[in-house]
């Protein structure tokens, strides 16, 4: 969970340092992340902790005891079987009641914390747009932050269309007592302001430039902005899927594929009234002339006729496509909000799986190389969960894009882990040398003695 946390905060360090935020904010922040996390970190910390517990019983022949006695490994790993099963039902629950309200609080603080306007109001040598309606830089500052150099303010007045250009060779700036306002003295400056042409005046409709110089001079900016963090409201952020228990994305993939099934019904009823007749009459007349059934449809017909028909099925194969294009964006965003649907449908039931999954490799897997600590294993647990990881994400990718399954692609990494672990399983419980390197060094011996024999 540290490691995990530690990839949060450098991920979105830009959006939290320099913006004025209380330490409660990015604690409550972090504590959030942390409930998102669980997902990542406690199938992790399930392997690693079975190879570190059953790789130290290995380490100091406990296991060899355990074996002497006439107890089995696989009875030896019922204890901790009823343990991790009461973990993955645990971890069941807690991803259908607590992660959604945990992922509803995460991202809409973390949204409004993105958004919150930076503390840092004048930065060195860049235009900071930070005020409505004001332009700044600041060539250069003192340590202490308050002393300026080299100021530059261009305001624009939309109101009157005035518009106004002020440098200053030095400044200070301090905030009032009410933490409202920033005030810049400036010192040693001029000002040159540009006026709109006044309205109504027909003999002196034109701009006026006016130029000031100054000793000393303030500038007052609103920062109330700036203050502490407005919170937007949170119903805003319910409707991901992510925000959501079983039973409303259950109720959510029924009213979607509802909505998928009407308007497929409703795109056929809307085509089929092109389907038109021209040239069948209301009532059946006597034929003279019949027409050869070779699959040319316009053979039999005059020149004027066959470009009728053909003029006519041009118009109609416009108007069809002009009505499908206008239903195909509609039509794949709901196709792509059901895929997103299923896939957090079925994250209930894979945390939970992959815990028994994980342990089922993790403790055979410590069994088997006999080492513990936090050397061999973490390596170890860091390569099985890699490869549940990417296996994972993959799947997770081609569901989301609609080219697999939701059930094939969500579960896809289960299956193929399930298999390694009952064969880890089986080379534990025959004391198989799996990961002896000397066992494969006298192998690859033995096998250059006898290709130098041939």
């Amino acid at each position: 969970m540290f490691v995990l946390l530690m990839l949060f905060l450098w991920k979105y360090i830009d959006d939290l340092i320099g913006k004025g935020f209380e330490w409660y904010i990015v604690m409550e922040l972090m504590a959030y992340a942390s409930a998102t996390n669980v997902a990542m970190a406690l199938p992790l910390s399930v392997l690693l902790s079975s190879i570190m517990t059953y790789g130290s019983l290995g380490e100091n022949y406990e296991l060899v005891a355990i074996k002497s006695a006439g107890i089995s490994l696989t009875r030896a790993l019922y204890p901790m079987v009823i343990m991790v099963s009461l973990l993955s039902v645990g971890a069941f629950f807690f991803s259908d009641y607590m992660l959604p309200k945990a992922n509803l609080k995460y991202f809409s603080l973390l949204y409004d914390a993105r958004e919150q306007k930076s503390a840092n109001f004048l930065p060195e040598g860049v235009f900071s747009n930070s005020f409505p309606g004001y332009t700044i830089r600041v060539n250069r500052k003192d340590p202490d932050g308050q002393t300026l150099y080299d100021i530059t303010i261009y305001q624009k007045d939309p109101a009157s269309g005035n518009s106004s250009v002020l440098k200053a060779r030095k400044g200070r700036m301090y905030r009032t007592p009410n933490n409202k306002y920033l005030v810049l003295e400036l010192e040693d400056g001029i000002r040159y302001e540009e006026s709109a042409p006044q309205s109504g005046v027909s003999f002196n409709n034109r701009q006026t430039l006016t130029r000031f110089r100054f000793k000393t001079t303030q500038q007052k900016l609103d920062i109330t902005g700036f203050g502490g963090l407005h919170r937007t409201d949170e119903a805003g952020f319910k409707g991901a899927y992510q925000m959501m228990s079983l039973h409303q994305l259950d109720s959510a993939l029924k009213a979607t594929q509802h909505i998928i099934d009407s308007t497929e019904a409703t795109n056929y009823r809307a085509i089929t009234v092109y389907y038109k007749y021209y040239l069948v009459p209301h009532k059946p007349v006597k034929t003279k002339t019949i027409v050869p059934s070779d699959g040319n449809v316009l053979k039999g017909q005059n020149t004027n006729m066959q470009l009728s028909i053909m003029s006519n099925a041009l118009s109609e194969a416009r108007s069809i496509n002009d009505l499908i294009r206008t239903r195909n964006d509609r039509y794949k965003q709901i196709e792509l909000d059901l895929h997103g649907a299923s896939v957090e449908y079925h994250k209930k039931f894979t945390l939970s799986a992959a815990c028994l999954v994980l342990f089922l490799i993790g403790a055979p897997l410590g069994a088997i190389i006999r080492k513990g600590g936090l050397g061999l294993p973490v390596v170890v647990s860091v390569i099985f969960f890699l490869i549940y990881y990417i296996i994972e994400t993959i799947g997770e990718k081609y569901v989301k894009a609609g080219n697999a399954s939701p059930f094939i692609g969500m579960w896809i990494a289960i299956f193929i882990l399930t298999p390694i672990g009952f064969f880890l399983s089986y080379k534990a419980a025959t004391d198989s040398v799996l990961f002896d390197a000397d066992s494969y060094k006298r192998f690859f011996a033995r096998l250059f003695k006898v290709k130098k024999k041939i």
